[in-house]
């Protein structure tokens, strides 16, 4: 408050000014998909990104129902508790606001025990802009947190930092954005044997054998798709392996190794395009459009 006072005069006054800035947008400061309205979410139908927002909001709105039954349990501790009943003092439109603005405030330790990874730094995302392939850490030094850039930063640049390895639905619920370039950004395909086969114990075994596990996720990264699917084709036709003695010699065999036949082979890969044509036809919008829908 000091320095604020001192206006102009002060050497944090470029600071706090952007700072006052950010802070007088109020809830528009926080762009996470868990303030927006319906018609705003629908743009992310088709999307894993939905369900994982809505799940999220779904426990929000937990700890924000069991507040009144902490509050009346533990009347001790809140004997200087100058408001009313939790949600009569706070309706949950407020509640979420600002667990959504605490969570934005939350970054990612580097060189730390995993229990200390994360910590609160409430200045920080008003003033860092976050990216994916930096090398500008965040870091717990004498138990305050420290960032040393990686790049000249001028008057009313914002401070580049890394944001983790953290997949762009991550980014734009925790923080509510999304990075371009990020290079952790991922599909995510789940496959799992059928449990019914019943030459499920040895496909099993031969998935293990390769580091599969009967319920597998693949993760389809920007520029590596051949390889996602170079990947995924072995597993996928083993499941449509049938006759015992083509099973044994999948078992015999060395490597991610399924040997099937040239239309079996043809099965798989429609198989696998379907899924992802379906997947794309649960998007309300193309690429192009939502393209021309970021640039109007």
């Amino acid at each position: 408050m000091y320095e604020k006072k001192q206006g102009k005069k002060s050497f944090w006054y470029p600071y706090i000014r952007e700072l006052d800035r950010q802070r007088g947008r109020g809830q528009l400061a926080v762009e996470s998909p868990l303030l927006w309205s319906e018609e705003e979410l629908a743009y992310l139908t088709g999307s894993p990104t939905k369900a994982e927002v809505l799940e999220r909001a779904e426990g929000i709105k937990r700890e924000y129902d069991e507040l009144d039954t902490v509050w009346f349990m533990a009347g001790s501790l809140f004997q200087q508790y100058p408001y009313d009943i939790p949600t009569e003092a706070f309706p949950f439109e407020i509640f979420k606001q600002a667990f959504v603005a605490v969570q934005s405030c939350v970054v990612h330790l580097q060189k730390v025990p995993l229990a200390q990874r994360f910590a609160l730094v409430p200045l920080g995302p008003p003033l860092l802009a976050y990216r994916s392939n930096c090398k500008a850490m965040l870091s717990a030094v004498n138990g305050a947190v420290e960032l040393v850039v990686d790049r000249a930063c001028k008057a009313g640049e914002p401070i580049v930092v890394w944001c983790g390895p953290q997949p762009n639905s991550k980014l734009l619920i925790n923080y509510g954005f999304v990075d371009d370039d990020n290079s952790y950004d991922r599909l995510v395909v789940e496959a799992a044997l059928n449990t019914e086969d019943p030459q499920y114990q040895d496909k099993r075994l031969v998935v293990q054998r390769n580091g599969k596990l009967s319920v597998q996720v693949f993760h389809v990264y920007a520029g590596k798709e051949k390889e996602a699917v170079f990947d995924m084709l072995p597993y996928l036709r083993l499941g449509y392996v049938s006759d015992p003695s083509e099973m044994q010699s999948v078992l015999s065999s060395q490597g991610p190794v399924c040997p099937v036949s040239p239309c079996m082979d043809r099965a798989v890969r429609d198989q696998l395009a379907d899924y992802f044509n379906r997947r794309l036809a649960g998007y309300l919008t193309t690429l192009n459009e939502d393209e021309s829908l970021i640039l109007t």
